[in-house]
């Protein structure tokens, strides 16, 4: 498979939908679920054009995979989740789950 250049995810990184923003830097884009499954419901995307979890693992530097997570790491301080519960949650293919074929990680609570 390859990447879908107009998936959603991918329009909202290019600006041509709008999100409700949380956290943005030059790795990652975070944004609240517009069908939240949980009190906090922020999708968390990469900026770069990866598919799934096995595609950012396989293609991603480990630089760019270690900025990834300390985005996350604080995204989780910024909402103040870190001495609360909380989950992450991913999902890989069809059959996995995914819907949007641009890598991207649910972060749920209900803190």
């Amino acid at each position: 498979m390859s990447y879908d250049k107009e998936n959603i995810f991918a329009k909202i990184l290019k600006g041509e939908i709008p999100c409700d923003k949380v956290f943005e830097n030059e790795h990652v884009l975070s944004f609240k679920d517009i069908s939240p499954k949980a009190k906090t419901h922020i999708l968390i995307i990469p900026k770069k054009p990866l598919i799934d979890i096995s595609d950012f693992l396989q293609n991603a530097d480990s630089l760019y995979q270690t900025n990834f997570w300390k985005s996350v790491d604080e995204i989780i301080d910024i909402l103040g989740l870190r001495d609360k519960g909380f989950q992450i949650k991913t999902h890989k293919g069809k059959d996995g789950g995914q819907e949007v074929f641009h890598f991207h990680l649910h972060l749920l609570s209900n803190a």
